[in-house]
């Protein structure tokens, strides 16, 4: 009697674990996003306390990554997940590997500021700012489609990869023609280069989210090259 009473209740169980793996993953992400969001406004604004705030946040992220990283070894020791138990558990796992190199690079953006803050502001910190623009809303999209189970959502995230590049390769034009152009602009110009690039990366890792999404819902791997924008010349 009470191995067939107890059979549900660890069913039951187990969905909340899992559900409490997935809002864990859903908090790091917020959290993740906000960083970047906070880094780039301290960009823009110029506020030193503002970054400083964003580096220390990299502290909390990189314990939430661990946290979660412990509940799934946990669940997959106890618990044997097979089939879309499995995919929760695997797909959570590389999230979060994601999310905690997102919340590295928006530390590093965070960090140019002071040395941002020694000079003008220019055009080309508007064309950095739209960018980030572009980035935050593929890695807010990615992150709900986690959360809401989409994977169409998922899909079009990465099917828009080559919009982020596409940035990337004429902000990369402008700048190095501007430091070329103008031996004031060398030092400032080398660390926009550096958030463009930080820019970058965190669009590839959304991206990468957006074909775990895909997978945990669908238990189908995306196939085909994703969608990339030319190489920017150096010479």
């Amino acid at each position: 009697m009470n191995t067939t009473l107890g059979a549900p209740h660890i069913v039951k169980v187990f969905s909340e674990e899992l559900e409490r793996l997935s809002a864990d993953v859903v908090a790091m992400g917020g959290l993740a996003e906000s960083m970047v969001s906070d880094a780039l406004r301290a960009a823009s604004m110029r506020d030193g306390d503002l970054a400083a705030r964003v580096k220390m946040t990299d502290a909390r992220v990189d314990q939430m990554q661990r946290d979660i990283e412990k509940q799934i070894i946990k669940l997959l020791a106890l618990r044997q997940p097979i089939a879309r138990d499995l995919r929760v558990c695997i797909a959570a796992l590389k999230i979060v590997n994601d999310l905690e190199r997102v919340g590295d690079l928006a530390k590093s953006i965070a960090r140019r500021v002071p040395t941002l803050n020694e000079s003008e502001p220019t055009a080309l910190n508007g064309a950095v700012e739209r960018m980030g623009r572009v980035v935050q809303s593929h890695l807010n999209q990615v992150l709900d489609a986690y959360a809401t189970s989409e994977a169409r959502r998922a899909v079009a995230v990465w099917e828009r990869d080559d919009n982020v590049d596409e940035h990337y390769n004429a902000l990369f034009r402008d700048l190095i023609t501007a430091m070329r152009e103008n031996d004031s602009m060398i030092k400032p110009g080398a660390h926009l280069l550096f958030i463009a690039k930080n820019l970058e990366r965190i669009g590839d890792h959304a991206t990468n989210i957006a074909e775990v999404v895909h997978y945990l819902v669908t238990g189908q791997e995306l196939t085909g090259d994703r969608p990339r924008g030319p190489r920017p010349e150096t010479s």
